[in-house]
Formats: structure tokens, sequence, C-alpha cells
């Protein structure tokens, strides 16, 4: 069995720095005074910094519950400006700071270590317009991911990047992250996708990379430094992404083989089948699918079948056909026909059961790691 036990509270996490106690050490940084508070009281006003304990608890702590700080101020910019004010004001002072978005990661690298102040990007979340000839995107980073996908959805668009914590993280974090998800098979990594950044460094000093063309090739692509480099070079405040035209029509197909091979032979297959038009390709093993499936209280479309010990999902789509397209089913059903006979197969139109399942498997696992660390 895989089930949730235990709860989420922030009570049962101990601290990292107790936790940890022979792997990490507070380096050599300041101490947060008054003064410090002050300022940043006369940067970013009321509501741009917080000291309470009770709010922080959120902010201090990882979302599966794992890891916890000590940051006793939180900062909350709204512009580019503010962000490089308080790096400034930070590394004059030597003081210590994490920077954090949705804090949905799954290392818990947006969370404090020790009592660093946060800098939370959420407030940073305005979106200055998609161009409908080009399909670039331009957004501060603190833009939630769900929404940006909203956005461009109503323009004929779709972000090249989908999660499981689409409804929480935010566009600057995936990009500090090098976030991939569900369209990675399709769309390539945020290296790809990217096409610009604008960002603070640590001394304050601002990095406009923002040119939102694809093709250009002059100088340095200094944006790449920046993707994956999880706020240890910079503070990431706006983004300029390439978007791809809404598909119109969807189709997906769950595979359940008995052997790893056998899926490997039919994931073969399908690149060639399908060309262009497979947008998605992930694995799950039985193990994964039983957790998923007893956490979410979810239906295994193959529950029937006892013989799959491994399941391909494969999702496919075009911009050009009708969603509920024939043409579309059609296909699948002649692809299935050439997998060998002990393979089982599942084929829908709308998948939302399985996009979940999909989507949730990081989180349902992570539950289960937790409770074993926490009964440990």
């Amino acid at each position: 069995m895989c089930t949730r036990s235990g709860s989420f509270s922030s009570l049962d996490t101990q601290l990292t720095s107790v936790r940890y106690k022979d792997e990490v050490k507070r380096g050599n940084f300041a101490k947060l005074t008054s003064e410090d508070i002050e300022y940043f009281k006369q940067t970013l006003g009321e509501d741009g910094i917080s000291s309470d304990p009770e709010f922080l608890k959120e902010y201090n702590i990882d979302i599966y519950r794992m890891v916890k700080g000590q940051s006793k101020l939180l900062l909350i910019p709204k512009t580019t400006d503010e962000v490089s004010r308080i790096l400034k004001y930070c590394n004059d002072h030597n003081l210590a700071l994490t920077p954090q978005g949705g804090n949905t990661g799954l290392v818990a690298g947006s969370v404090p270590v020790f009592d660093e102040i946060i800098l939370s990007t959420s407030r940073m979340n305005e979106i200055y317009g998609l161009d409908e000839v080009s399909g670039i995107l331009i957004t501060q980073s603190g833009a939630i991911l769900y929404d940006l996908n909203e956005y461009s959805e109503l323009r004929g668009y779709i972000v090249p990047l989908d999660l499981a914590s689409s409804k929480k993280c935010q566009i600057g974090g995936n990009v500090s992250t090098n976030a991939g998800g569900l369209r990675f098979f399709r769309y390539g990594s945020l290296h790809e996708t990217v096409l610009g950044l604008e960002a603070v460094l640590p001394n304050g000093e601002i990095l406009d990379c923002l040119r939102p063309l694809k093709k250009d090739n002059t100088g340095y692509g200094l944006r790449h430094f920046l993707i994956g480099s999880e706020g240890t070079l910079a503070v990431v405040t706006k983004v300029a992404i390439q978007c791809s035209l809404k598909p119109k029509s969807v189709g997906v197909l769950l595979i359940g083989t008995p052997s790893f091979d056998l899926l490997l032979d039919c994931f073969k297959k399908a690149k060639i089948y399908f060309q262009e038009t497979l947008s998605c390709c992930e694995v799950m093993d039985m193990e994964s699918m039983n957790c998923t499936v007893q956490n979410l209280g979810l239906k295994n479309p193959l529950h029937d079948n006892e013989t799959s010990e491994y399941f391909l999902f494969l999702e496919c789509s075009n911009a050009t056909e009708d969603k509920n397209s024939v043409k579309m089913k059609s296909k699948l059903i002649k692809f299935v026909k050439l997998l060998d006979d002990s393979v089982k197969t599942f084929i829908a139109l709308d998948a939302q059961d399985i996009s979940v399942m999909l989507k949730s498997i990081v989180f349902t696992i992570s539950i289960q790691t937790q409770d074993k660390t926490n009964n440990s």
C-alpha cells in the first residue's frame, strides 16, 4: 500500500539547520537589524514587507513539508527597480537573501536554510502582452503559469510548458529551475523557448537581455546562464517566451506492456508513425500507477489488465483539425494495430484523469517518501 498518513503541518517539520546540522553551516552574514527593516519599509511600503511569524510560516517551508527555514523577514517587491534596490542594499550590508517564486520546487531550493531574508516575486505578476503575429509573450517573472496559459489560449496560443503545479508556480521560478513538464517532448526545454530575460545581479545592477526576437545571433547568449541557475546568479524579473499555436485536435493513448523493452519498442514505433504530431510522452511503472491511483482516488483505465508492469502515455495534437476529430481517433486506432498482441491500450480524445495522474506522480510519491522519513 502507498496511501497518505500523517499530516502536512509545518509543526511536524524539523528545522533544516537542525536536521542537517553536520552538513550545513551558516555563512558569515550579518544579522537583520531594525535599521534594515526600516530601509525596506521605506523602499517597498507596508504592503511589500512582513515580519509576522505566522504569515512567514508558508514561506519558510517547502511544499512537501520536508525542510524548514527561520527567516524573520519577507520582502515582496512589485518592480524591477525595487528588486534592484533590495539586492544592492543586501549586498552592501552583507545580508543573506533567498529568492522565492511560487515555492513549488521539488528540491526546496527556494526555502531559507537559516535566517535568510526571503524575496518573493508574487506581486510581480503583470502580463505585458502577446504578439499575435510572432507568438512571443512578455511578462513579469511572478506571473502564474496557469494564468499565462489562459491568457495565451484566448489569443490562439499556448505556453510551451505544462506542470502539475501550474496554478501556483511562477514563470520566473520555472525559468530559474529550467522546468521541463509534459510538453517538453515536443517543445523542448526553456533554453529553446525563452527568447529574452531581464534580471537583477547581486550588486543591484539590472541586466537587460529582454529582446523579443527569435532569430538573434548577436553577442553572448547571457540568458542561457540564468536559465536553470536557481537564483544563484541573479533574480529574474521579466521573461520573453515563444508560445506555440493552440492545438485544435488532441488524442491520448495509454499503453500497458509486460516489459520495459516492449515499451521502448512501442515508443520507437510511435515516433515513426506520429512524427511531428506526437506532443507528449511519459512513462510510469506499476508501483507509480498504484501509488497515484490510491492517493488521488483515480481509476486506472487499464485496471482490468494484470499483465502490464509499465505504462506509456502518448499525446498527439495538431493545430488544424477540429477537437473531436474522427481522423485523430482513426489514426490512433490504426497505430494500435501495429503493436504486439501482449500490449494493452486505452484511447481517448479527452483524458483529463490520465493527465492529472501523470502530473501527480511526483506529488504522491513525495507523500510516501515524507511519511517514511518522518517515521524513521
